[in-house]
């Protein structure tokens, strides 16, 4: 017996007793080792998503996995991740290791202190978005900031995001959201430095910037749906024939500057609801809500997804590498009709986290740039970090520019003068939108 384990009695319990105990131990044991292969082998063990799976493997900082829920319509705690960018990773892991928060999950709080801006103190707010000026008269929309759960998102710094991109260029790709993005942080930044416009196109659709005191390049290039598109429209949305999109050819407006850029702001969507027709490999395919015609219906959400596709592809397979932030779904706030119809947004404050989350073509959309951008991350490639925007959006039906996209839309006597459409998409600025500057530096300048 001289091979097998003596186990001695414990001081003060007989060899009845010692023989329970070393029962009880064994079962403690065994529980532990079910307990951890239900958990590996069952849905439990899915509780992170692929993506952060994937940028767990390439030795990113994660949170604490309670912190993370599964499921592209819950909350994401992908600002915390660094998605493979090498250069910066030192940097990130220090500021992560710091903080244990989603800064995409919060509230707005109540801010006394306001905009750090006006429509009196920037140049760069364009008529429809410059709601003070043209008449809106409540401005508690004004004061109100982003608060995370968890810990505090700091207000847009110019003067560290200019000497942290120093030398750099950006650029922000998309649609008009895109453009009404861009006009925020130019009037954050022209607080420090006041930038010079060294370029625009015909339509001032695609414009770019230069700091020259921190030879810092800022541009917008307009491309709605980013891929090719033949687009026979007004900026009131006003169509003298249907969209033609091109699906599998993206649109060269952003491809052959890619490579001018360190960092890059790319989104698309709402676009994509539009009456159009699709084209693939050089056939048509079909259409999208094109009444009276025989043509086969193609959801706008197929179509969606096949540009994000051919988008992401062409990111993880370039050789030039910038960090690129893909913003996600921006939710309108029509309400009794849309665009079109009559639709208003006349609510003066934001919503209460549960009062509202969007509407079913929100979530969605949502859950297919979600599933995209997942496989995307686990396919590898450039570094790549989600601006998941969403959820603080969703909340803020008091922000947007209603009818004072037009200059004092209403008559001495309270009417609505015609042809005023309420904007219930588009951001009063100074407004909600600034709140994705305060992120998005939180997110880049952890990265330089």
């Amino acid at each position: 017996m001289g091979s097998e384990l003596q186990v001695q009695p414990w001081p003060g319990l007989n060899r009845k007793s010692n023989q329970a105990w070393i029962k009880l131990l064994l079962l403690v044991l065994l529980a532990g080792v079910a307990f951890r292969f239900f958990v590996s082998s069952s849905n439990l063990g899915s509780v992170l998503p692929d993506y952060v799976r994937q940028a767990f493997l390439g030795g990113a900082h994660l949170p604490e996995p309670e912190s993370l829920e599964s499921g592209p319509e819950k909350d994401l705690d992908v600002e915390e991740i660094d998605f493979g960018d090498q250069r910066t990773s030192d940097a990130q892991k220090d500021f992560l290791q710091e903080r244990r928060c989603n800064l995409f999950t919060g509230e707005w709080v109540h801010d006394p202190a306001g905009p750090m801006y006006t429509n009196e103190t920037c140049r760069f707010i364009e008529s429809p978005q410059n709601c003070m000026t043209n008449g809106r008269p409540d401005r508690e929309y004004l004061y109100w900031k982003w608060k995370p759960y968890g810990c505090e998102l700091p207000a847009f710094d110019a003067e560290k995001f200019l000497d942290s991109m120093r030398n750099k260029s950006w650029a922000l790709i998309g649609d008009s959201i895109l453009r009404n993005h861009v006009q925020s942080m130019l009037c954050l930044l022209s607080r420090i430095e006041d930038p010079e416009e060294v370029y625009h196109d015909e339509t001032f659709k695609s414009r770019r910037w230069h700091f020259k005191s921190h030879n810092f390049t800022l541009s917008l290039i307009w491309s709605p749906f980013l891929i090719k598109a033949d687009v026979f429209e007004n900026d009131d949305g006003v169509s003298t024939a249907d969209i033609e999109l091109h699906l599998d050819i993206l649109d060269k407006n952003w491809t052959d500057l890619y490579q001018n850029f360190d960092y890059v702001v790319i989104s698309t969507g709402q676009w994509f609801l539009k009456t159009a027709i699709y084209w693939d490999s050089g056939k048509m395919i079909g259409c999208h809500y094109c009444k009276g015609r025989n043509l086969t219906e193609v959801t706008a959400g197929y179509a969606f997804r096949r540009a994000l596709q051919e988008v992401f592809q062409f990111i993880n397979s370039s050789p030039h590498r910038p960090l690129v932030f893909y913003r996600t779904w921006t939710p309108d706030h029509f309400e009794n009709g849309e665009w079109w119809s009559g639709g208003n947004c006349n609510r003066t404050k934001p919503y209460k986290k549960g009062d509202y989350d969007g509407k079913n073509i929100d979530h969605l959309m949502r859950k297919i740039e979600i599933d995209e951008f997942k496989d995307a991350i686990r396919l590898g490639g450039s570094p790549m970090r989600l601006l998941d925007t969403f959820d603080l959006s969703v909340l803020r039906p008091d922000g947007h520019s209603g009818p004072y996209r037009t200059f004092h839309p209403f008559d001495e006597q309270g009417r609505r003068k015609p042809n005023v459409v309420n904007d219930c998409l588009h951001w009063c600025l100074p407004g909600p939108i600034d709140a994705w500057n305060d992120i998005l530096m939180q997110m880049s300048t952890t990265s330089t």
